[in-house]
């Protein structure tokens, strides 16, 4: 494979995305730094494909990176695949509104073709190609020039390790039947709903007990308020106002701005300076949520109580046994809160439709209504149904007999 220099101009770039164009497959990662600005700042973009691989840097003075982002937005004949690329795709959208598509995520893929939920990439390189990854520059600050050698090679291996895995995990897909499994997780990886940031809708990520129209009102306008501040100062929203104290005063909140200094998570200045101001008129102005916007009611069935937990439990018991079974990632099958509504005799849910009904929601369903238990054969657990167990206790007693 031909590792290319650093690219800095947008002419070398634009030759290599036309001959990465021509195949079938590129890998993409970025390196980038968020930790003190609202929006990331993008250091650095390693493109690839298993013939050669590029480092580019879209600080450099003059570039245009607009041929690599028409290579991944624009271009549907080459697929783009990444390792955990939700950030990176993020990042994308940022610039352009749009996201790569088609998109391949590897370590989703593995979910489907073995037990690990969320496995890091210096482990995929480990257990595929038996390589050690140096992870010195891993906490390296990407946005310092210059950038040394041994940085340049560190991010560059995250595609050109890639490139060798992709064709090895896509093959076991094909020989497992299992990569129309995917489908909808890689779809749902590209949708530019996932990335957009609008602010009338941050509300929504925000942990708040109740369905009181008015407090989630002022939850609304005070998260929209707060998004905007971190914006305009390019600042983490976290330093604004952390979640957990929107969501407080949302629900308790002040008459007046020197109340701000007795709630938790404000600082005394709040009582008397301008960002203070600034929330107390949003809080004067906001107005109740509308019936159209209350958030959905979460699908319960009956209390679960104790006996409804051990049935969850028993779920688990058996989703363990399952994804052994076939190798798979529990996660790729359901979730804890799944199974808890599946005991609780909630119906309508994704375990009984689609691929996840045939692979485990039927039997789960079967074991919630008592049609089939668990017994021990061989040393091993497994599951029988209730009728053939019966069968075999009726031989076994004949037999003794």
């Amino acid at each position: 494979m031909k590792i290319h220099d650093l690219i800095t101009d947008t002419a070398t770039l634009a030759e290599l995305c036309d001959r990465l164009a021509q195949h079938e497959f590129v890998c993409i990662d970025t390196e980038f730094m968020r930790e003190n600005t609202y929006w990331p700042e993008l250091c650095l973009i390693q493109i690839g494909n298993e013939e050669e691989a590029a480092a580019v840097d879209p600080l450099a003075d003059g570039i245009d990176l607009q041929p690599l982002l028409d290579l991944m937005c624009e271009n549907e004949d080459i697929l783009k695949v990444f390792h955990a690329g939700g950030q990176d795709v993020e990042i994308v959208y940022n610039l352009t509104g749009k996201t790569p598509f088609p998109i391949f995520d590897t370590q989703i893929a593995m979910m489907a073709i073995s037990q690990s939920e969320q496995i890091g990439y210096a482990n995929l390189v480990e257990s595929w190609l038996n390589k050690t990854i140096d992870k010195g520059a891993r906490f390296t600050d990407w946005s310092r020039r210059p950038l040394t050698d041994r940085q340049i090679e560190y991010a560059i291996g995250d595609v050109t390790y890639l490139a060798k895995i992709f064709p090895k995990i896509l093959n076991k897909l094909v020989k497992t039947g299992r990569g129309a499994w995917l489908n909808a997780e890689m779809d749902k990886l590209a949708d530019p709903a996932n990335y957009e940031n609008d602010p009338s809708v941050s509300w929504r990520r925000i942990r708040s007990q109740g369905r009181n129209p008015q407090v989630l009102g002022r939850l609304k306008a005070l998260a929209a308020w707060r998004e905007g501040e971190a914006q305009h100062k390019n600042i983490p929203r976290g330093r604004i106002v952390r979640d957990e104290t929107l969501a407080d005063i949302a629900s308790h909140p002040p008459k007046k701005q020197s109340d701000l200094a007795k709630v938790r998570g404000l600082s005394q200045a709040w009582r008397d300076n301008d960002i203070g101001k600034r929330l107390m008129k949003v809080l004067a102005n906001a107005e109740p949520l509308p019936k159209e916007e209350m958030p959905a009611k979460v699908k319960r069935g009956a209390p679960l109580g104790k006996e409804g937990a051990l049935v969850a439990d028993l779920l688990k018991l058996l989703l363990k046994i399952r994804a052994r079974e076939i190798d798979i990632a529990p996660r790729l099958l359901t979730k804890a809160d799944e199974m808890e509504a599946l005991a609780a005799g909630v119906r309508d849910l994704p375990i009984l439709q689609g691929w996840r009904y045939d692979v485990f929601g039927k039997d789960a369903l079967e074991l919630v209504e008592g049609k089939t238990a668990f017994a021990v054969k061989d040393g091993k657990l497994i599951m029988t149904h209730v009728d053939d167990m019966a069968g075999e206790l009726e031989e076994a007693q004949q037999a003794a007999e």
